[in-house]
C-alpha cells in the first residue's frame, strides 16, 4: 500500500533539513536589516534627544519604501526557483535583467516619494517644525539609498532562488559594519568632518546600502557558482511583458507588506494617544516581538525557494511536503518564542528600561505577543508557500481583510470604547492574525492539493498518449 506523502518521514526528514540550511542565513540576514535601523537609533539616542526623534520618525516613514521595494521584488525567488527547479538556467539570466530594470526604475521613484512625499505627512503627523526640519534632512539623505536598495534585493533574489542564500547573511551584516563606523562619524562630526546629526544618518545608511548592491553585485558576476546563469551575459532592453509577469507576481506582495507595515505604524499612532508611559512600553514590546519574527520570515522565505523548486520540477508530493516542513519548522521555533515571553516579560522589558511603570506595561504586552506567536508564524509560514505557487492575489485580499477589516476595528473598539488600553490594540493584533493563519493556511491546502491533481492528470495524460 502507498504510503501518504505527509506520512513519509524520510522525505520529510530530508526537507526539513533543506529547509533549515536555506533558512539559517536568511535569518541573519533578515535581522541584519533589522539591525541598522537599530544601529541609526542608538547612534542618535547618545547624540541627542532631538535626533532620536528625527531619526525615530524619518525611520518610519523610510520603513514603508523598504517593504514596498522588499515586497515587489519577492517576485523573483519564486520565479527563478520555479525556472531552476526546471532546469531552464538560460531563462533565469533573461529574468535577472528585467528584474533589475523593474528594480532601479522602482527605486528611483520610491526615492522621490521619500524625499518629497514623506514630508508631506507632517502636517497629518502634527510634528514640530524644528524636529520637521531634522526629519526631512534625514529624508533627503537616505533617498538616495532606494534604488540601491531594491537592486539589491534584485539580485538577492536571484541567489536565493537557486538555493544560495549565504550571500543574503554575508551582504546584510556588510550593512550594519559599514553603517555603524560611518554613522558615528557623519553624525558627530569626527576625522575633521562636521556633525550633521540626522542628516549623518541618512548619508551613512544609504552609502551603506550602495556598498552593499555594488559588493552583491560583483558576487553574482564573478562567482563560479553563478556563471552557467550568464546573468550579465547580454545587455538587454526593457521587456514590458517580462516586467509586467514581475508586477502580476511581486505588485499584490508589495501592497500586502506594506498594508501591514502601515497597521503596525497605524497601532503605534493609536497609542500615541494613551500618554508617555504607554507609548514608551508599546515601543518596547513591538521591537523585541518585530525581532522575533526575523525568524519565522527567514523560514518563509526559505519555504518559497523549496516550494517553487517542487512547481518547477512538476513534483506534486514535493509541493506538499516543502509546505509542511516550512509549517513543522515554524511552529517549533514560535512555540520557543511564546514559551520566552511568557516565562521571562518582565525580564526582557528590563533589558530596555528601568522605569518600573513601562516595564510593568511592556510585561504584560509582551504576554500578548506571547500568544499570537503562533498564528505569526503560522500566517507567515503560509504566505511564503503560497509564493512559492505564485499565488499572491487572494493572499494579498486575505490579509487586508484579516488586518484591517478584523484587527483593527476589533483593537480600536476595545481599545478605547472596551477601556483596554494599548493591551486592546494588542488583542485585536492577535484577533488579525489568527484570522489570517487560518486563511491562509486553508489556501496553501487547496492550492497545494489543487496542483498536485493537475500533475498526476498531466502524467496520465502523457503515459495515455505514449501507449498509443
Amino acid at each position: 500500500m502507498t504510503r501518504h506523502p505527509f506520512l513519509d518521514r524520510q522525505r520529510l526528514g530530508r526537507e526539513l533539513k533543506d529547509t533549515l540550511r536555506l533558512a539559517g542565513p536568511l535569518v541573519l540576514g533578515q535581522l541584519s536589516a533589522v539591525g541598522m535601523n537599530v544601529i541609526d537609533t542608538v547612534l542618535a539616542g547618545h547624540l541627542n534627544a532631538r535626533t532620536l526623534a528625527a531619526v525615530a520618525v524619518g525611520t518610519s516613514i523610510w520603513s514603508l519604501t523598504l517593504v514596498l521595494s522588499l515586497g515587489v521584488m519577492m517576485a523573483v525567488p519564486p520565479s527563478v526557483a520555479q525556472l531552476h527547479g526546471a532546469g531552464r538556467h538560460g531563462a533565469i539570466g533573461a529574468l535577472l535583467r528585467q528584474a533589475l530594470w523593474l528594480a532601479g526604475s522602482m527605486g528611483v521613484v520610491l526615492g522621490l516619494a521619500t524625499a518629497f512625499g514623506g514630508p508631506l505627512l507632517f502636517d497629518l503627523i502634527g510634528i514640530d517644525p524644528v524636529l520637521a526640519t531634522d526629519v526631512r534632512h534625514f529624508l533627503h539623505a537616505i533617498a538616495f539609498g532606494a534604488p540601491a536598495m531594491a537592486l539589491y534585493f534584485a539580485l538577492r533574489g536571484l541567489s536565493e532562488g537557486i538555493g544560495l542564500t549565504r550571500p543574503t547573511m554575508y551582504f546584510g551584516l556588510l550593512g550594519p559594519a559599514l553603517l555603524a563606523p560611518v554613522g558615528y562619524v557623519l553624525m558627530y562630526g569626527r576625522l575633521g568632518l562636521p556633525a550633521l546629526g540626522a542628516a549623518g544618518a541618512g548619508i551613512a545608511t544609504a552609502l551603506a546600502l550602495w556598498v552593499q548592491m555594488l559588493c552583491m553585485l560583483c558576487y553574482i558576476a564573478r562567482h563560479p557558482a553563478y556563471r552557467h546563469l550568464q546573468p550579465f551575459g547580454r545587455r538587454e532592453r526593457p521587456n514590458p511583458r517580462a516586467i509586467g509577469e514581475l508586477l502580476r507576481i511581486g505588485a499584490p506582495m508589495g501592497v500586502t507588506v506594506f498594508m501591514e507595515a502601515s497597521l503596525f505604524v497605524a497601532v503605534a499612532l493609536i497609542i500615541g494617544r494613551l500618554g508617555a508611559d504607554v507609548v514608551a512600553s508599546h515601543q518596547v514590546a513591538i521591537n523585541v516581538a518585530s525581532c522575533a519574527f526575523m525568524i519565522p520570515l527567514g523560514i518563509a522565505m526559505a519555504t518559497t525557494v523549496r516550494v517553487g523548486h517542487a512547481v518547477g520540477r512538476n513534483d506534486g508530493e514535493g509541493v506538499k511536503m516543502a509546505g509542511l516542513a516550512g509549517f513543522a519548522l515554524t511552529l517549533a521555533i514560535q512555540c520557543v518564542s511564546a514559551g520566552i515571553f511568557f516565562g521571562f516579560p518582565h525580564a526582557i522589558a528590563a533589558l530596555y528600561t528601568r522605569d518600573a511603570v513601562v516595564i510593568a506595561l511592556a510585561a504584560q504586552l509582551l504576554v500578548l505577543a506571547g500568544m499570537f506567536q503562533l498564528s505569526d508564524g503560522i500566517q507567515v509560514a503560509a504566505n511564503g508557500a503560497l509564493r512559492g505557487l505564485k499565488d499572491t492575489r487572494t493572499p494579498m485580499v486575505i490579509t487586508l481583510l484579516a488586518y484591517w477589516g478584523v484587527g483593527m476595528p476589533v483593537g480600536w473598539w476595545l481599545t478605547f470604547p472596551g477601556g483596554f488600553g494599548a493591551r486592546g490594540m494588542w488583542i485585536g493584533l492577535i484577533a488579525g492574525l489568527s484570522m489570517a493563519a487560518v486563511l491562509l493556511t486553508l489556501r496553501f491546502h487547496r492550492q497545494a492539493a489543487r496542483f498536485h491533481t493537475a500533475v498526476d492528470e498531466g502524467q496520465r495524460r502523457d503515459a495515455a498518449a505514449g501507449r498509443a
